[in-house]
């Protein structure tokens, strides 16, 4: 293990101005490991918005990467526009399409995976989703997927396909064809699973087949929010304006913006959660997402509300 939590939760406490730092010294050392063959990989959001400015502090050559997956917020979008150096790529498969293959995501991308395969008899699967190992044996691990093995009889397909369709393989084309390698913004406190990367290889993983840099790695939501207000820096207008109320950083807009139609997480949310916000934001993408893709029976099957609130 490279890091302990302690380690991390030590980071995460320094102050903004040596996370600035910390920062750009693994995107310099990045640069330099590969002469200069890298690139951003930026999203329109607020993340990688912070990313590609502390990268361009450092070297201002260093292109970004956009992959229009079709599933994007518009706002996000029209922002990607405004940026300069930017290579557009395009999706693999179109969203609905892979919904028609394969399944949606569902829940997490881990659970989502282990459901897909689980229905094709997957031994590990079916035994993950039973909260054992795959030799049978009690996994403490394996108990947070055992509340959603009934999802296995669910009357609709589940999978974890589309971000592979969607972002994955148009990025390693690109990184086939062009040599360089990326940058991304991904945060440790996003999920117990970015958490646990980091964890295990660092910011800048350089011993694996596809290298990353991760810079922002240690940095919190509330860091993020608050670089972008107090150095001015242009942002999706999605996020609508960035206030700080009790000491604690926020936006008046959209807290977080993946893509739109990713139920991922939807069930943990409070009222009105992210579907429920774009009933009002963003009608049309509402409509074709609940009643074209059918996520409406979905929710309901699962129990996540997703009718506007009166």
């Amino acid at each position: 293990m490279v890091h302990t939590k302690e380690d991390l939760k030590t980071m995460q406490d320094w102050p903004l101005e040596r996370k600035v730092r910390e920062t750009k010294a693994l995107i310099a050392e990045w640069y330099n490991a590969f002469g200069g063959l890298v690139y951003v990989s930026f999203s329109g959001g607020k993340d990688s918005t912070l990313l590609l400015h502390l990268a361009r502090e450092v070297h201002p050559d260093i292109p970004a990467v956009y992959v229009d997956t079709g599933v994007e917020y518009p706002e996000n979008v029209a922002f990607a526009k405004t940026i300069p150096n930017v290579e557009w790529l395009q999706y693999n498969m179109p969203f609905d399409e892979v919904v028609r293959q394969f399944g949606i995501p569902l829940i997490s991308k881990e659970v989502s995976k282990r459901i897909y395969y689980a229905r094709r008899g997957g031994d590990w699967a079916i035994k993950h989703l039973n909260g054992v190992n795959k030799d049978g044996s009690y996994s403490k691990f394996n108990q947070r997927y055992k509340k959603w093995r009934f999802l296995i009889d669910a009357p609709f397909p589940i999978a974890e396909k589309c971000c592979g369709e969607l972002k994955t393989k148009p990025l390693t084309r690109y990184q086939r064809k062009s040599g360089r390698v990326p940058i991304t913004g991904v945060m440790a406190c996003e999920s117990t699973r970015r958490k646990s990367a980091f964890l295990k290889t660092g910011c800048n993983v350089y011993r694996k087949r596809n290298p990353t840099s991760k810079p922002l790695s240690f940095w919190l939501e509330s860091d993020v929010l608050r670089y972008l207000k107090e150095n001015n820096i242009p942002y999706s207008k999605i996020y609508g304006d960035i206030v700080q109320e009790n000491g604690k950083w926020r936006t008046t807009g959209a807290h977080r913006t993946g893509c739109m139609y990713c139920p991922c997480g939807a069930h943990l949310e409070k009222q009105p959660n992210r579907f429920q916000s774009m009933a009002v934001t963003h009608p049309e993408q509402y409509d074709y997402c609940i009643n074209t893709l059918g996520y409406g029976k979905v929710f309901e099957h699962v129990g996540i509300p997703y009718k506007p609130l009166e």
